[in-house]
């Protein structure tokens, strides 16, 4: 039983089953970057989509056709189908076994309407959309994906996914489910085919630091219990971003929207925890660092890249 504010509704879930490649993939292990393998991305990361129906899927299952586009897209993402060994000074390796990803096949009785018309995170009913199935959410020797399709009343869907970060990022997760789209309208293979030249982010031997890497720094300082804060989604259209450039110097007028948002950001918060006047605060930002490598990481590479620390 899902409760969401002032929704309630069953969930009926069919036992969780594996969906292995459609066809015969390499048997072979295959090493993760330095970068994919730190401590810090040893976590699984949870994705909830939203579909309403659509008339083109008139007498189409979407967990059928799910399901099937997730075996064709296995066949040139077979590692994600593998499972993760740790290895000598915790070195971490996919086990491309063809064991297969996790998907739950399930049901509820609401439409997407009754969700509301604001479906943004946290979503209280999450648990309920991406079942935590006994043994699969560690790091080692689990599915490094785990999807639930829930069928709606009103013939919408909700895709729900839970990805074990150190095989890929946001961009890569994104590269991933493009390409099951793909499969799923026919195509035979991707349009943008998968790469994994994870050696590219490996550290030289002996190692050989070129920069100072802040990122690593431990900080002192302010901490906002995690508790204490209250989470609000807040939209930033042209005429939002056009009041907020009027605010920026001249001389600083070319930064792009990304640059303004998070500075914007940063200040509001700096100043809402009403941190000592003397302390340094910091912010940490992802970014997409596949074009800044030289030479760039080749298109296709689904892996875990840098992160940069802004002062």
């Amino acid at each position: 039983m899902a409760t969401s504010t002032s929704l309630v509704f069953k969930v009926h879930r069919r036992e969780p089953e594996l969906i292995a490649p459609a066809k015969p993939t390499p048997r072979e292990y295959k090493l993760l970057s330095d970068i994919d393998d730190q401590e810090g991305l040893r976590f699984q990361i949870p994705v909830i989509q939203f579909y309403e129906h659509n008339l083109s899927m008139q007498g189409k299952d979407p967990v059928r056709v799910i399901r099937e586009a997730l075996a064709q897209t296995l066949v040139f993402y077979y590692p994600f189908a593998g499972r993760l060994r740790e290895g000598h000074q915790q070195k971490l390796m996919v086990d491309c076994n063809s064991e297969g990803l996790m998907f739950i096949e399930a049901d509820a009785d609401v439409t997407l309407e009754q969700f509301g018309d604001h479906l943004q995170p946290p979503f209280p009913c999450l648990e309920e959309l991406l079942y935590d199935v006994s043994g699969s959410s560690g790091v080692l020797n689990c599915p490094l994906i785990l999807i639930q399709v829930t069928r709606l009343r009103c013939g919408g869907f909700i895709f729900a996914l839970r990805l074990n970060h150190t095989m890929s990022d946001a961009a890569g997760l994104s590269q991933f489910m493009s390409a099951v789209g793909e499969m799923a309208r026919g195509w035979f293979a991707p349009s943008i085919l998968p790469v994994w030249e994870r050696h590219l982010l490996s550290a030289r031997d002996p190692p050989r630091i070129t920069c100072k890497h802040r990122e690593h720094d431990e900080v002192e300082g302010t901490i906002v219990p995690y508790n204490d804060m209250v989470h609000r989604s807040f939209f930033f259209g042209s005429t939002e971003i056009s009041a907020l450039r009027k605010l920026v110097p001249q001389h600083l007028s070319n930064c792009s929207t990304f640059e303004l948002l998070t500075a914007c950001l940063w200040r509001c918060r700096t100043i809402a925890i009403q941190a000592n006047p003397e302390e340094e605060v910091l912010i940490i930002c992802i970014v997409n660092a596949r074009s800044k490598f030289n030479p760039p990481l080749p298109s296709g590479y689904y892996g875990t890249h840098s992160r940069s620390r802004w002062q």
